[in-house]
């Protein structure tokens, strides 16, 4: 592959703020919610860098297709696989396309079909855009995929700060999760925090059900968090995480009175005696089936009485969309209180209208 900028690439970044900012030349696209795709294209030959450079190649051969008919001969552009469903983005078919098996990867191809929706161009023919300031990019980019068609999509644009805002309030509905704001005199700049991110922030008070403890020792890893449904069974809707080592080992001590006979008519009680069983049919409720190569997914049970509060950006489905951010313990909270009813449901937006700029 013989390109002015050659793979692998590490994807220009975004830091986050609370609110959108506001001021001259700046430009504001939606947040896409994908995987972060830098597609390298040299005639027949393409190549799809993520953004830990590891290859998403081979598993997105409709995406490879895509850009073979689509993009520029010869070109490198910065962009976002998503799988559409309906109206909305739909970020778990997307996860199940990451499969160890070439024959599963082309029936999931055929079953949900990816798109790309590009944002940034790096290179076209011999020129390298890095150093290009983002206007001028982002005008090229329309240029060359003036044609482009479904499954490929150029982002929409605009430099109206009431606007984005607007895009910030609607287009979750759609299963997008915020705005970017860039300048228009920023270069391209690999593994840079240049451009602002504004993403939404919610806050719930889950039910603890148990922990995971942390690969590197007997410190707590992450906690299991729980929310009842309206026929009132206990469903799994993700993980608290990211404490640091000093807080994993206080949380040991935490939630010691609580692991006592924890098993016993526990909500949760059939997943943990099918890992025992090795039976991968039985899943705790509200957890989904996905491949996860190596991952050890044992865990410790809890008896369902503690409640904390966490922060989060968004749902996928009935379960959190993201890790969430423990905030503090409830005390004062019933478990059993602790229900879908409280969670932030986004309006829904036509995701085509989005797509379609």
């Amino acid at each position: 592959m013989d390109l002015p900028v050659p793979p692998p690439v590490k994807p220009m970044l975004a830091k986050p703020a609370a609110k959108l900012p506001t001021g001259d030349g700046l430009y504001y696209e939606p947040k896409w919610d994908g995987f972060r795709c830098i597609i390298f294209r040299d005639g027949d030959e393409v190549e799809l860098g993520s953004r830990n450079e590891r290859p998403l190649t081979r598993y997105f051969p409709d995406v490879v297709e895509a850009a073979k008919a689509q993009l520029p001969e010869r070109c490198v552009v910065d962009g976002e696989i998503v799988v559409p469903r309906g109206d909305r983005l739909d970020f778990e078919s997307l996860l199940q396309r990451i499969h160890p098996a070439a024959s599963r990867v082309s029936k999931l191809a055929a079953e949900t079909p990816a798109s790309f929706v590009a944002f940034d161009l790096l290179a076209i023919g011999d020129e390298s855009l890095l150093n290009t300031p983002f206007g001028e990019r982002q005008a090229r980019l329309r240029q060359a995929l003036s044609g482009a068609q479904a499954p490929v999509y150029v982002t929409t644009v605009t430099q109206d700060a009431e606007l984005a805002q607007r895009w910030f309030a609607e287009f979750e509905g759609a299963g997008l999760d915020g705005v970017i704001a860039k300048g228009a005199d920023l270069p391209y700049a690999p593994d840079q925090r240049l451009m602002t991110k504004v993403k939404h922030v919610r806050t719930a008070d889950c039910v603890v059900a148990g922990f995971r403890w942390h690969k590197s020792g007997p410190v707590v890893g992450s906690l299991l968090l729980g929310l009842y449904d309206d026929a009132g069974t206990l469903q799994h809707i993700g993980v608290a995480a990211s404490f640091t080592m000093k807080r994993r080992a206080e949380l040991v001590e935490e939630l010691a009175p609580h692991r006592a006979d924890a098993l016993s008519g526990h909500p949760w009680q059939d997943w943990a005696n099918a890992q025992v069983e090795g039976d991968d049919e039985r899943r705790m409720p509200g957890a989904t089936s996905r491949w996860n190569a190596g991952k050890d997914l044992s865990w410790v049970p809890l008896r369902p009485e503690l409640v904390v509060e966490i922060r989060y950006d968004q749902l996928e489905g009935s379960r959190l969309r993201h890790t969430g951010q423990f905030q503090r313990w409830r005390p004062d909270r019933d478990a059993r209180s602790c229900t879908y009813d409280q969670l932030d449901v986004p309006v829904k937006y036509d995701l085509a209208e989005v797509l379609g700029g």
